[in-house]
């Protein structure tokens, strides 16, 4: 039941991910060719009217690189692991 799940999981992630890529692209696309508002000039402009959401940014972007990858350890595998050994 268990791996059923996490391989259905799986296709969830990938297609929110897939998603996310798929939109960002039609969405600048369609801001370059009609001339309006791109990811890159929001965020410009958001930064000149809140400076803060730089560093918000910042620690979000990082915060998110620690929690995946930072002594990530499979459960089973040791005192990371939680199983001990």
């Amino acid at each position: 039941m268990i791996t059923d799940l996490l391989r259905n999981m799986v296709w969830v992630w990938t297609g929110w991910l897939l998603f996310l890529v798929l939109s960002f692209a039609i969405l600048e696309g369609i801001a370059l060719t009609k001339g309006g508002l791109t990811l890159s000039m929001y965020t410009w402009q958001l930064s000149e009217e809140w400076p803060p959401i730089i560093w918000i940014c910042g620690v979000l972007c990082g915060g998110l690189a620690v929690h995946f990858w930072w002594h990530w350890a499979p459960p089973g595998t040791g005192p990371l692991g939680g199983t001990g050994g």
